[in-house]
């Protein structure tokens, strides 16, 4: 199994990044899988998950604008990250589980991608 993100980069504040997590070895449909996201001197959070039914949550401090989603066919997850403020600045990675539910540890982690959001 292998989990692929791209999209980072380095935007200004209030703009906005799509976030693309390319699976490979893995099926993605009726899958939980997330973005988490580690911020300079901060521990990793949790922003987006989705699991197998497609049933969403959001960490407080990005909802309304973040957006997580998958496209079963490309076989990819996305983040639509808008109105970006510097607080978002992280490493952002994509995690999945085997299986639908979300109960369980995540079995699986890509290496993450950059974004950094300047004021």
């Amino acid at each position: 199994v292998q989990l692929v993100e791209s999209g980072g980069g380095s935007v200004r504040a209030g703009g906005s990044l799509r976030l693309s997590c390319t699976a490979s070895g893995y099926i993605v449909s009726g899958s939980c899988m997330a973005w988490f996201r580690q911020r300079p001197g901060r521990g990793r959070e949790r922003v987006a998950i989705m699991d197998g039914r497609g049933i969403i949550d959001y960490a407080n401090a990005v909802k309304g604008r973040f957006t997580i989603s998958k496209d079963n066919f490309e076989n990819i997850l996305y983040l639509q990250m808008n109105n970006l403020e510097p607080a978002d600045t992280a490493m952002y990675s994509c995690a999945a589980v085997d299986g639908r539910t979300c109960t369980t540890g995540f079995d699986y982690w890509g290496q993450g991608t950059q974004v950094t959001v300047s004021s």
